[in-house]
């Protein structure tokens, strides 16, 4: 058994993307510009923000965070959205999911100029990735690829199974599965016996937003299983909190 190290992957890209930086600087005079925008207080997605504007730090990209309260106005968010797409020295724009109920996610994605959906979630950016001609693509899906690559682990005519259908991670992810030429089968909430799939899948991509929801019965032996989801959940007495997956990693 082999453990998949998504940190280790993470700074030799991040070395990578260092001097793709320094040369991006020295011909434009600036450092790339990353806006990330945060509505509410979702804790999930306040540790996502916390470790995107870390990683901007450490490898050279200016950030722009942008921290609104969960009832901030429509049109503030509308306003924020369009002076950042005629920002010259804003080059991408990440809006933070999920957003308040009140709000329409999709409105605001869209407000975002397809050049500048660093997320790849506008319908611009999800169009040519179902093309098979991605100009932007998710970074979680990107990320999984990157470290199956990363080991050397056979992607092509494996049956593969992504657990979630999002925008964000399931979808694409299956697109990247299958421009990989994996044979995909995606599962979600309204799948039955689930664990028939699970149990023939030799690569399993879980993103069910449910923490600890599968363990070691739900796997064949020796299949590769990536753990997206991310939750913070009570620990000890409940006054502290742990970071956890879907997976029961230490199970696996």
């Amino acid at each position: 058994m082999i453990t998949l190290d998504g940190k280790l992957v993470s700074r030799e890209s991040t070395e990578l993307l260092k001097v793709r930086i320094s040369e991006f600087q020295k011909k434009n005079g600036r450092a790339p510009g990353l806006a990330v925008i945060l509505v509410g207080d979702d804790s999930a997605s306040q540790v996502y923000v916390k470790n995107k504007i870390k990683s901007c730090e450490s490898s050279g990209l200016r950030s722009f965070p942008y921290f609104l309260k969960s009832d901030t106005d429509r049109s503030e968010l509308e306003d924020l959205i369009r002076s950042l797409n005629t920002n010259p020295d804003v080059d991408g724009i990440l809006l933070q999911l999920p957003l308040p109920s009140q709000m329409n996610k999709e409105h605001f994605i869209e407000l975002i100029a397809p050049l500048k959906d660093v997320d790849g979630l506008g319908y611009d950016s999800l169009g040519r990735l179902w093309a098979g001609k991605p100009r932007v693509i998710p970074c979680t899906p990107k990320g999984v690829i990157r470290i199956l690559k990363h080991y050397n682990l056979e992607i092509a005519g494996k049956r593969a199974v992504v657990i979630g259908r999002s925008e964000i991670v399931g979808k694409p992810m299956a697109q990247l599965l299958m421009m990989e030429d994996a044979t995909v089968t995606v599962c979600h909430s309204k799948t039955k016996n689930i664990d028939e799939y699970l149990r023939q899948a030799e690569i399993v991509v879980v993103a069910a937003g449910r923490p600890r929801l599968f363990g070691k019965e739900n796997f064949m032996k020796n299949s590769i299983v990536v753990d997206v989801g991310i939750h913070r959940i009570p620990e000890g007495n409940g006054t502290q909190t742990k970071l956890c997956g879907d997976v029961r990693f230490e199970e696996i």
